[in-house]
């Protein structure tokens, strides 16, 4: 599975301001990374994370430790 035929999802917190990141759950169960991109330029790069950087990097976002820019 490629990371260009994957269903891409983000949070369901993300409202409509744009600045949001999308990961593929499928392609991360298929592969064991976790692809995530940004959801302003679906057709740039993608950054493939292991399971436990990403959930470490949700785990900061929920505490508040990355403020919007």
């Amino acid at each position: 599975m490629t990371t260009a035929s994957s269903l891409w999802v983000k949070s369901s917190y993300s409202g409509s301001g744009g600045s949001c990141v999308e990961w593929a759950p499928s392609s991360a169960l298929a592969t064991g990374t976790v692809p995530v991109r940004d959801s302003k330029n679906p057709g740039g790069p993608v950054l493939h994370t292991s399971p436990a950087s990403f959930a470490a990097f949700v785990a900061g976002v929920k505490a508040g430790e990355f403020r919007a820019i």
